[in-house]
């Protein structure tokens, strides 16, 4: 389980390292192109909602408690669509990956 820590002084993010690697991809792209965008996080035990505005501005810190996983380039551009979306970054399941042929 890794955190993604916002703001300064930090509010911390539990999320599943897989999860986190996978925004933190899209949320530096976004970043480096000076693009501002909502991310929405729902604290699946409570289902209490938060959203985050994310700027060049702000301060974020990814910590993870294992190695980068594999990244799933359809999750990844599913991730993008939704950061690009009105409704801003949101984590969406996962899509099985293509098998290998």
């Amino acid at each position: 389980m890794g955190t993604l820590h916002y703001g300064s002084p930090s509010i911390g993010f539990p999320l599943d390292d897989r999860v986190l690697a996978h925004l933190e991809l899209v949320m530096t792209a976004k970043l480096r192109r000076q693009e501002s965008f909502a991310f929405a996080i729902v604290d699946e035990e409570t289902d209490v909602r938060q959203a985050v505005w994310i700027s060049p501005v702000t301060t974020l810190r990814f910590e993870y408690e294992a190695p980068m996983p594999e990244i799933n380039r359809l999750w990844l551009q599913e991730l993008v669509d939704t950061a690009n979306s009105p409704g801003g970054l949101r984590v969406v399941p996962e899509p099985a990956r293509p098998a290998a042929s």
